[in-house]
């Protein structure tokens, strides 16, 4: 699959073969910026000598067995499946992030971005994706007969896309190598010792059909996130790494409305749970509680974390529902975020409400029910830019507040069916413009 390299790469890293793992002398040049890379928007995230500006995965401090030895960060190889994460304090969103890394024989470990971090998310790689670092030769024979499927090889987007194998220029194990993830606005390109190694685009249909037939199925939020933290990996095995660092790219929004909902089918929509979801002969989207009677969600199955939403909807019975934001799916029906509310008169319709956490966050004041049209159809629109949250019903503002909880988070649009059956709604006119 990859051809190990006889000569040195061209960053520059003729001494590295020379160093073992449990040493990596640093020459003067290694951990610093150039005066053209600190001009063009470099920045270190290892400054050779600390762990300064990393921590635990969905932690506040450093407790992981990571240390600074001769000016790299190595881990120890105490990790495993559930431990030895270890994330940037920020997050980023559109970047090119690139370092040096050495394995030991049998080395696993990985470089992994768009991390989010919540208590519901033991693990970071269900979130974000992984570019794959291992000693392929080495792991085989350690852990003979099991060999490793291509999709779990070096330098592969992990059990989504593979590398080109002509492209593969790897140095022999405890050797230095060099890679690099170009993340520009859902372009992901991987690099490998200066050589393009793949190049996909993410959230296409093919991205989404990958993510659903593979390793992520069951894994409902991998990959959606569009921003996070970075991530390296203790995966059992001792790893070293220097020279990280990070150039952050301008984020592009075209501006134009999407449409969410075509009239026509479920596309780029999920249910979750066993209430019903349906297009009806007049092309409506109509919700409808089911025999079990419990909470049921029609998730987008892409993220819209800053957004001017709109919509219609006319309450047929009960009406008990709601437009849920910056939302995330815990299976096998269960979501965490927050709700713009839907509900029968005298029940702040267009309120604000925290699921599974604060509870009512903004209600409606009682000289604003009668704005709700019961049995006609009403327009709500909801726009949420960074922490400030607005909403309207039938072009009249209803909330409008800024929470710094709401602004750290990100997420899909979600409609719900409310729990206790006989819950009947339908919506037209789903339309949304990204900010």
């Amino acid at each position: 699959m990859y051809k190990v390299m006889k000569k040195f790469s061209i960053f520059g890293l003729a001494l590295a073969g020379m160093f073992a793992v449990s040493s990596c002398t640093t020459a003067p040049k290694h951990n610093t910026l150039t005066e053209a890379e600190i001009a063009d928007g470099w920045q270190l995230l290892f400054d050779g000598q600390t762990l300064n500006g990393w921590r635990d995965f969905n932690g506040e401090t450093l407790t992981q067995p990571w240390h600074v030895v001769d000016g790299c960060i190595q881990a120890n190889g105490d990790g495993s499946d559930l431990s030895g994460y270890i994330v940037t304090e920020k997050q980023y969103e559109n970047f090119i992030v690139d370092w040096d890394w050495k394995l030991s024989y049998g080395g696993n470990s990985g470089m992994i971005y768009h991390v989010v971090e919540d208590p519901y998310f033991k693990v970071p790689y269900v979130t974000g994706p992984e570019y794959q670092l291992i000693d392929v030769e080495g792991w085989e024979k350690t852990n003979d007969p099991t060999k490793l499927e291509e999709w779990q090889k070096i330098g592969v987007d992990y059990a989504m896309h593979l590398p080109n194998p002509d492209s593969m220029f790897v140095n022999p194990q405890g050797e230095w190598n060099n890679s690099r993830i170009v993340f520009d606005n859902g372009h992901v390109t991987h690099y490998l010792n200066g050589h393009k190694i793949l190049e996909f685009q993410a959230w296409t249909e093919d991205w989404f059909q990958r993510k659903g037939s593979g390793k992520w199925e069951m894994a409902p939020e991998y990959g959606l996130a569009r921003r996070g933290v970075l991530c390296l990996q203790d995966h059992g095995y001792p790893a070293s790494f220097r020279n990280i660092k990070v150039k952050e790219l301008p984020k592009k929004v075209s501006g134009q409305e999407e449409v969410l909902f075509n009239g026509k089918d479920l596309t780029g929509w999920q249910a979750y749970g066993t209430e019903k979801w349906y297009v009806d002969n007049n092309g409506l989207l109509v919700c409808e509680s089911g025999p079990e009677k419990k909470y049921g969600y029609l998730a987008t199955r892409d993220y819209y974390n800053d957004f001017d939403l709109t919509l219609q909807f006319k309450q047929l019975a009960n009406g008990n529902s709601g437009v849920f934001f910056r939302s995330f799916v815990e299976p096998d029906a269960k979501v965490h975020g927050w709700q713009c509310e839907v509900a029968p008169k005298n029940n702040d319709t267009a309120g604000i409400y925290e699921s599974y956490g604060r509870g009512w966050l903004v209600q409606i004041p009682d000289e604003k029910e009668n704005i709700l049209k019961p049995g006609d159809w009403n327009t709500l629109r909801i726009r949420v830019e960074g922490d400030h949250v607005q909403t309207w019903l039938n072009g009249e503002p209803m909330t409008d507040f800024t929470d710094e909880k709401i602004g750290a988070a990100q997420g899909r649009i979600a409609l719900q069916i409310h729990d206790g059956g006989g819950i009947k709604v339908q919506w037209r006119d789903i339309k949304v413009t990204r900010l």
